[in-house]
């Protein structure tokens, strides 16, 4: 069954369970690797840059690496499946690094709503803590972020798809199920609980993904045409050939209507279909032509040609 897994999302899985096990091992020895490589806030003074890559692969405890692993199997062998290894990865990396920009965005804005910067010390409780020491405390870790971009990506490339969730007795289509979850981090993000969850960071992450398909989606639909990632027929630039091709075989489909209203009957060894299909071949060829040096290369007669529908 592991083998089945694809390449990226098999070694995610693999960097984010060693990477558990390495915090549970050091730990036990007195050292904290979610404190060197978890995403702290920006003003705090353990806070580094590289931290906006490195949290995503930390993890709070079991449980919390347990449910992102189980969604992470579960959506991205799928979406790698249909958008490729390399698609996939930088599409999941960059959702995670945006979720850390939008967690520690709320952060600023607590820290500045707070006053928090005129303080040098805060009281907790009646502990009295370094300033410095609090804010190292705005610590964030685990792969969340990246796991909500890649539930956006599951709903937009597969909206009409049916899932089930727990504990919903029946199957729901991809996009409401997206629509269930981002709801659900809304209203938590706009709660008053603390309960130690960064859902602003979990809907950066579906926000960053979204932002990327639609790009995708714009760059594609300027190239050619194509089925979009909400199953959609989105129309893109053809060239002057294909536009000719398409006007040509629709000017065909209609002549060979107009003819069986009037009871012809087909046969392929007769002449006139061997006259079309020498017709078919001659268009073909000017059509390759006009691809290969443009439309001006065309001689007089081939210009009558490719334009005589009789």
């Amino acid at each position: 069954m592991f083998r089945q897994i694809p390449p990226i999302t098999k070694h995610l899985l693999i960097i984010n369970i060693l990477a558990f096990l390495a915090h549970y091992v050091l730990g036990q020895r007195g050292f904290s690797m979610n404190d060197m490589f978890g995403l702290h806030f920006v003003m705090a003074p353990d806070f580094h840059i590289y931290q906006f890559f490195t949290y995503m692969f930390m993890h709070a405890n079991l449980s919390h690496l347990f449910f992102n692993m189980f969604a992470l199997w579960m959506f991205g062998c799928t979406i790698e499946r249909a958008w490729g290894s390399q698609k996939f990865l930088a599409y999941t990396l960059i959702c995670g690094v945006g979720a850390g920009f939008f967690q520690e965005a709320t952060q600023f804005i607590s820290y500045a709503v707070q006053g928090l910067a005129a303080y040098d010390t805060v009281n907790l409780g009646g502990i009295i803590m370094p300033m410095e020491q609090f804010l190292n405390q705005w610590n964030t870790v685990g792969f969340s972020g990246a796991v909500y971009g890649i539930l956006l990506g599951f709903g937009m490339t597969y909206p009409e798809e049916r899932i089930f969730i727990f504990p919903l007795p029946v199957p729901i289509k991809g996009k409401w199920f997206v629509c269930i979850y981002a709801a659900v981090e809304l209203f938590s993000a706009l709660g008053t609980s603390n309960d130690n969850i960064a859902h602003i960071a979990h809907l950066g992450g579906m926000v960053v993904g979204y932002i990327i398909i639609r790009y995708w989606k714009y760059q594609y639909a300027h190239q050619n045409t194509f089925r979009g990632w909400d199953g959609y027929e989105v129309g893109g630039k053809q060239s002057l050939a294909d536009r000719i091709r398409g006007w040509w075989d629709k000017a065909q489909m209609e002549r060979r209507r107009k003819k069986q209203q009037h009871d012809y009957r087909h046969n392929p060894m007769n002449d006139e279909d061997a006259k079309e299909k020498q017709r078919q071949q001659e268009i073909d060829r000017i059509l390759d032509k006009i691809k290969k040096s443009g439309y001006d290369s065309l001689t007089a007669e081939e210009r009558q040609k490719l334009f005589d529908r009789k």
